[in-house]
Order: structure tokens, then C-alpha cells, then sequence
């Protein structure tokens, strides 16, 4: 009665927090500052995500989780006991209902390595829903229905794929290629094709301004260019260039092939009856990626099946989460429990 119950999308990039009975009530980036000596958290989220590759030496600002999954086990539980205390106060005198969300394809040792670190952090129960079912129910998909609903969840560290009937996942894939990914080839392409060395911030501001998933030859000529400000990797001084859509095209193609690549194996191992139900309904992209522009188009194209990008991409993780804990009993046989 007196307990919480809190939804946590951790994610590679952004964790999101829903309280039940109040909705979405944090989103922050998943991003610790710590002491290199003592290892104490100093700052975490958007405070400690302005530190990112600005820090002193005494101070290391880093991402606890990697392609999806728990990286540095303390870090995290630190993270997670901040995010706890912020939706419920610091003074716990309850211990709180906590359901986490997991990519679909992690092993058991990191399913372990989730419970473990949650009820460390302070939960009386953890509860773990996996990515696509959340992101399913987020997206207002009727999946209790007996028919086939695809669903492709893009985040910051990995991509998930899973074609989900009668509340359950029939078939699923993973890969782990996001939005992370995306940024490094940004970073790697300057440097490869200018000798401009960037930092993971002004990856990502690019990818937001020039990505694009599919090019238009005839209007290249319209396209948006950038200046862009790093240091030159031969004088090592300050420098700055011009990019534009194409050469950001060029420079993401090979990590958005890798994505479609994992939704053609998922359409290639569903069954017949459920692929037929897919190609009526189309194939759902939720997740921050999902939001560049033209790759539901780019990936129509290639798959041959209309995809279309949910309402609220970002949101529809920690949406379904909440839906899932507001309506455990309904959603019971899809939730692992601690």
C-alpha cells in the first residue's frame, strides 16, 4: 500500500523512469561521473552527461551499460539507487516495486547481473520485462490478439527485433548496433576522410542535423550541410569543415545495413501464417534511432514490408513498462520475478 511501484527503462544512451499512478517522471542520459581514485559517484544523468570528454583528470565520466547490458555492476547500482530515490525521495522507508526492462536476447548471467543490481539499489521486488514486449505494449499493439505484430526496438546500444502473438515472443533477434554505433561511424569517417578528430557529443549532434537514411540523388544539390569544429589528428590544432547529408549517408550506410540485416533474418525464421498477419500490419519502429530520418523508408524499400515509426518512439519502452506494472497479473507469464 505504501510501496511505489517504478518502471525503469535502462538504456544504453537514456534511462526513463515511470511511477504508476503518474506517468513518465524522469529522462535522463545514462551517463556517471565518479572519482578515479575512490570510485564515488559524483554526478549522474544530464549533469554528469555535460562532463562527457570535459572532465579533469581526478573525475571519469563514463556509460555503465554497453550494447544493452550492464557493464560496470557498481556504477550501475549506483545509478539505479539515484534513480530510485528521485522518484520515491531519499528517505525509503518502504522499499519500492521495481520492474526493469532487458534486451531480448541476454543471457542468463546478465539477467542475474540486472536483479542483483536493482535489488541491491533497494527494491522489495524486481520484476524484468523484455525490450520488444515493452515497446509493443508502448506502442498500443494489441499483442494478447492470436495474430503476428512486428516490432523492431533501436536503441542506443542495441537493436531489437521480435515478432510478438498472444502476449508472448514467437521469434527474436538481436544485434547490437544503435544509436552508439552510429555516432562512432560519424567519428570514424572525419577522422578517416578529413583527419578531424570529434568527440561522442559532436557525433551525435550531426547524426541529428544530417542523418539521413536514403538520399535523393535528384535534390543532392538542396541537401543540408553543417560546419563542424574538432581538432585536426596531424597538427593537432583546432579546425573546422563542412559535411553534408551525403557524406553522413555514406558514413552511416554500413550500421543501418546491419540493422535491416537483423529484421530480414526475424521475417526469414517467422512463421508463415504470422508473416502474412506482418505484411497487413507492417513492422513497428520504436527506439531513439527510429527517429532518423528516412530509414522507415530506407528499410520499406529493402524488406519489401511497410514499416512506420510509433507515436512517441522514445517513449514507447517505458511506456509499455508501466502499462506492464499497472497490469501485472495480465502480463504475468511475460515478466521474469525476483
Amino acid at each position: 500500500m505504501f510501496s511505489k511501484r517504478i518502471g525503469i527503462d535502462l538504456g544504453t544512451a537514456n534511462t526513463l523512469v515511470y511511477l504508476a499512478g503518474q506517468g513518465i517522471i524522469t529522462n535522463e542520459p545514462t551517463v556517471v561521473a565518479v572519482t578515479a581514485e575512490e570510485n564515488r559517484v559524483v554526478a549522474v544523468g544530464k549533469e554528469a552527461k555535460e562532463m562527457l570528454g570535459r572532465t579533469p583528470g581526478n573525475i571519469v565520466a563514463m556509460r555503465p551499460l554497453r550494447d544493452g547490458v550492464i557493464a560496470d555492476y557498481t556504477i550501475t547500482e549506483a545509478m539505479l539507487s539515484y534513480f530510485i530515490d528521485k522518484a520515491c525521495g531519499p528517505s525509503r522507508f518502504f522499499k519500492q516495486e521495481v520492474m526493469i526492462c532487458i534486451p531480448s536476447g541476454v543471457t542468463q548471467v546478465e539477467r542475474r547481473a540486472v536483479l542483483d543490481a536493482t535489488m541491491s539499489a533497494g527494491a522489495k521486488v524486481a520484476y524484468l520485462i523484455e525490450e520488444p514486449l515493452a515497446a509493443a505494449i508502448g506502442a498500443k499493439i494489441p499483442i494478447a490478439q492470436a495474430a503476428g505484430h512486428m516490432v523492431v526496438d533501436m536503441g542506443g546500444g542495441s537493436t531489437e527485433c521480435a515478432v510478438i502473438s498472444l502476449g508472448g515472443v514467437v521469434v527474436h533477434d538481436s544485434v547490437r548496433v544503435g544509436g552508439n554505433k552510429i555516432d562512432e561511424a560519424i567519428a570514424n569517417y572525419t577522422k578517416k576522410n578529413f583527419n578531424l578528430l570529434i568527440g561522442e557529443r559532436t557525433a551525435e549532434e550531426i547524426k541529428i542535423e544530417l542523418g539521413n537514411g536514403l538520399i535523393d540523388n535528384k535534390k543532392a544539390s538542396e541537401e543540408k550541410k553543417l560546419e563542424i569544429r574538432g581538432r585536426d589528428s596531424i597538427t593537432g590544432l583546432p579546425k573546422t569543415i563542412e559535411l553534408s547529408e551525403v557524406d553522413i549517408n555514406e558514413a552511416i550506410e554500413p550500421s543501418l545495413m546491419e540493422i535491416i540485416s537483423v529484421v530480414k533474418r526475424i521475417l526469414e525464421q517467422t512463421p508463415p501464417e504470422l508473416a502474412s498477419d506482418i505484411i497487413d500490419k507492417g513492422i513497428v519502429m520504436s527506439g531513439g534511432t527510429a527517429l532518423l530520418k528516412n530509414f522507415d523508408k530506407l528499410m520499406t524499400k529493402i524488406t519489401g514490408v511497410p514499416c512506420h515509426v510509433a507515436e512517441d518512439a522514445l517513449l514507447c519502452v517505458v511506456r509499455g513498462t508501466g502499462v506492464a506494472l499497472e497490469n501485472i497479473e495480465l502480463y504475468k507469464r511475460s515478466i521474469a520475478k525476483r
